[in-house]
């Protein structure tokens, strides 16, 4: 079973995301903002990451670089806002392998994860 980090300040977003993760076959994992997400990428070595821009704390931008300094193939995807175009493609630039607007879809949130895997379908 592939473990996902979901990390974003908004607890509501991140159970959405959690529930349909593991309605899908994913364990997941939380945090709350940039911090708590390098903390538990160290401690868990999740297979993706499925992270928000804007944080209190440590922007979603600054901890992705982090995480990639940790482990420079680690797979993310970001969570982003309508017309926060520049901050994700500073995110792409920085690493992130794709994105996924907010509010999203179910089916574009497994699919983002899927692909971010490598994967067509869930083992």
């Amino acid at each position: 079973m592939a473990k996902i980090l979901i990390v974003d300040d908004s607890a509501l977003v991140r159970m959405k995301c959690s529930q349909v993760l593991s309605s899908n076959g994913y364990s997941v994992i939380e945090a709350e903002n940039g911090e708590e997400a390098l903390e538990k990428y160290k401690e868990h070595k999740p297979d993706g990451v499925l992270m928000d821009i804007v944080m209190p704390r440590m922007h979603g931008i600054t901890a992705l670089h982090e995480i990639r300094k940790i482990d420079p193939v680690a797979r993310v995807a970001m969570l982003t806002a309508m017309g926060q175009k520049a901050m994700v493609t500073s995110a792409l630039k920085e690493g992130a392998r794709d994105f996924v607007v907010k509010p999203f879809r179910e089916g574009r949130v497994i699919d983002t994860i899927q692909r971010l895997l490598g994967k067509t379908k869930i083992d």
